[in-house]
């Protein structure tokens, strides 16, 4: 996500402690295994290199760098999962890279700043956020191409998005307005706008449709909305680390992990208590994650130190860093557990 001026102080000085921590840090020693069986490549997303790293899981190499678009910052699995679509927001295009092989497959244009992405679990529609422009654009989908439907205005700063298990609402976090809006998929229209704490980055929904996960990078926390109503109403706030800011379900079906970008942690939310029950450590600033197959590893971008880290979940510890490109942000891996 962009970052507006009140935060930029804020980050400025975590920015340049982490540096100092990590010059006078070793980095972790590579355990003398690989951590990972997979043979699918891992890719991250360098924002400001303009590129997507290629990762060899079998021994935690940068195999190649595949150029895109400018500025590509989130990436999204096609439904018949043949593609991954990195989405270039200020190159407004989407680079299809073929997720076994890390091969790219085409480019499309003409997608007005995509910076975030996501299709319907219905597979007809397929919604990405202007976060510079302020608008959310609904386009159908045909199981190969894109069609624009509907324009929808938002207010300021659209950043990431989510959609309903029923493939009715679209929700998405206004990151300058501090907001949470609700878009009615079938009308294409705005549904209702809450207030939310400063900064709200990731959205994210409970199975049942019945509460919404919003991370606040503005601030130390998520916020609970109960959203089966006509209204949303805020139920909780779960303290987790300062800077707030992505999730990723664990994959148990009970779990969701929030990585704490200034705070440098991964908090471990109990979706039945709505409570934090582990913590782990992150550093360079956490942002975008995914989970090993078989659950016990986490794969997260370090986006002020340029690294792909790796942790642990059993022991806590970081237990590898491979070198990437400026600022990574998505990272993503077709081998990975459930979503």
């Amino acid at each position: 996500m962009n970052f507006p001026f009140r935060l930029f102080a804020a980050v400025l000085g975590t920015c340049l402690a982490g540096a100092a921590v990590l010059a006078q840090t070793p980095s972790p020693p590579s355990p003398p295994t690989s951590t990972s069986t997979s043979t699918m490549p891992l890719l991250v997303l360098n924002s400001l290199s303009d590129s997507v790293s290629v990762i060899n899981p079998a021994d935690w190499t940068e195999t190649r760098r595949i150029p895109t678009g400018k500025q590509p910052h989130h990436l999204y699995l096609t439904p018949d999962e043949k593609s991954v679509i990195v989405a270039n927001a200020l190159s407004d295009t989407l680079t299809f890279i073929d997720p076994r092989t890390a091969e790219v497959q085409r480019v499309v244009r003409g997608i007005i700043d995509p910076y975030h992405l996501r299709f319907s679990p219905d597979m007809k529609w397929f919604v990405t956020a202007a976060n510079r422009l302020n608008h959310i654009d609904i386009y159908r989908w045909d199981g190969a191409d894109v069609t624009l439907a509907k324009r929808v205005p938002t207010g300021r700063t659209p950043s990431h998005l989510w959609i309903d298990s029923k493939s009715t609402t679209v929700y998405s976090s206004m990151q300058d307005s501090d907001e949470l809006v609700a878009i009615d998929l079938a009308t294409q229209t705005i549904k209702w706008r809450t207030p939310t704490g400063l900064t709200p980055a990731d959205v994210f929904g409970t199975a049942d449709d019945k509460f919404m996960l919003v991370a606040l990078t503005g601030s130390d926390s998520v916020e609970v909305y109960d959203v089966s109503g006509k209204q949303p109403q805020r139920t909780r706030l779960i303290k987790t680390g300062a800077g707030a800011h992505a999730f990723r379900a664990l994959g148990d079906g009970r779990h969701v992990l929030v990585s704490n970008r200034v705070g440098n942690s991964i908090s471990k939310i109990d979706l039945q208590t709505m409570a934090v029950v582990d913590v782990f450590p992150a550093p360079g600033g956490p942002d975008c994650m995914d989970v090993s197959r078989d659950g016990k590893f986490i794969y997260v971008t370090s986006r002020w130190a340029r690294k792909l880290t790796v942790i642990d979940m059993a022991s806590r510890k970081v237990v590898r860093q491979v070198n990437v490109g400026k600022s990574p942000h998505g990272v993503w891996t077709l081998d990975h557990a459930p979503r």
